[in-house]
């Protein structure tokens, strides 16, 4: 257990990645996705809302539209933050991977607690929702596997 906790929470990060190569391989497209999705939320008119998470915001009144706009341009500033911290670990501190997996985790199990019992009116099935129910058990998987030493081999 000591070994593990060392792993996540290493005394210092360095670029020496010490996990399986396919928890750190998974990490980097996970990477861009979160920096793609912070700056459509950030940029695009709807916030994504309506285009991307079916948000039906034609059938609200405009100011409380503004505020579902404004939340979500407001979530890809988080989104950025913590796409930026990804990238990051991916190209400079690769020890911190297991920690953002961990966070990873956390984030998109805590977001889909969240939207069963405080659920979004939405036309369709967000990619989000399906997110919610596949990211977690990647992470958990990837969270594993970082924590994991590759194993040597000999030549």
């Amino acid at each position: 257990m000591k070994h593990v906790l060392e792993r996540l929470f290493p005394a210092q990060f360095d670029n020496v990645y010490r996990g399986n190569r396919l928890a750190l391989w998974f990490f980097y497209p996970l990477t861009a996705v979160t920096l793609w999705r912070s700056q459509h939320h950030m940029f695009a008119p709807d916030g994504g809302a309506q285009s991307i998470a079916t948000i039906p915001l034609d059938n609200y009144a405009s100011g409380a539209t503004a505020t579902i706009i404004a939340i979500f341009a407001q979530w890809g500033l988080v989104q950025l933050l913590l796409g930026l911290l990804m990238l990051l670990a991916a190209f400079r501190y690769r020890s911190m991977v297991p920690l953002m997996w961990l966070i990873v985790l956390v984030e998109w199990t805590g977001r889909g607690l969240i939207g069963r019992f405080k659920p979004v009116e939405t036309l369709g099935t967000a990619p989000g929702q399906v997110g919610n129910l596949v990211v977690p058990v990647i992470a958990l998987v990837m969270l594993i596997m970082a924590l994991w030493p590759e194993k040597k081999t000999e030549s």
